[in-house]
């Protein structure tokens, strides 16, 4: 009786998920925002559409990820972007990057956009140069070989989080499924020490 009981609780037991998770995130990337989308076991979205809306949900743009899940879109508008990419199979991939965020990359923020500088400049206004005075000397294509430096120097970096957190993840699943075994087993003992006392 007691072992039927026991089977019938393993077998009511949720099973970790095999599927892996849908990965997606945003980041500043120079002038631009880079994002990733693909799946945690390192399966990347390569020739995916990711769709950029706006925070009212007016399409912004579209954009296709390389060879290596990677996208770049470049803003516009410092608001709010959600980047949404179909995966197929039901798994959908939704990240945000904040309106402030977005500011900060077009070298704006609401203070900025309210009042001119201390100097007089007004806002946006750039330098000598040509350049927005962010870019501290820079030239544009000095600005987009390190923007590419960094991208290039970080992706590995990054596939290597997402790597351990879904270990991690599994290793934690797994810790549990072996705890709640080991409490059936300990069960058994009990009512087989029972079984000997009578």
């Amino acid at each position: 009786m007691i072992r039927a009981l026991m089977i019938a609780a393993l077998c009511a037991l949720p099973l970790p998920a095999l599927a892996h998770k849908v990965i997606a995130s945003v980041f500043p990337s120079g002038s631009a925002i880079e994002g990733e989308v693909g799946f945690s076991n390192g399966a990347m979205a390569v020739g995916q559409e990711v769709q950029v809306f706006g925070p009212d949900g007016a399409l912004l743009g579209r954009v296709l990820t390389d060879d290596d899940g990677f996208f770049l879109f470049t803003p516009t508008e410092p608001v709010a972007h959600r980047f949404r990419a179909d995966l197929g199979a039901g798994h959908v991939a939704n990240v945000t990057m904040e309106a402030a965020e977005v500011a900060r990359i077009l070298g704006t923020t609401p203070a900025a956009r309210a009042a001119p500088a201390a100097d007089g400049t007004p806002p946006g206004d750039t330098g000598p140069t040509g350049a927005p005075a962010s870019a501290a000397g820079f030239s544009a294509a000095q600005q987009a070989e390190i923007a590419q430096m960094l991208r290039d120097e970080l992706r590995p970096l990054r596939r290597e989080i997402a790597a351990y957190r879904e270990r991690n993840d599994l290793q934690s699943i797994l810790g549990g499924i072996g705890y709640i075994v080991g409490l059936f087993g300990l069960g058994f003992y009990l009512a087989a020490r029972r079984r000997l006392k009578d």
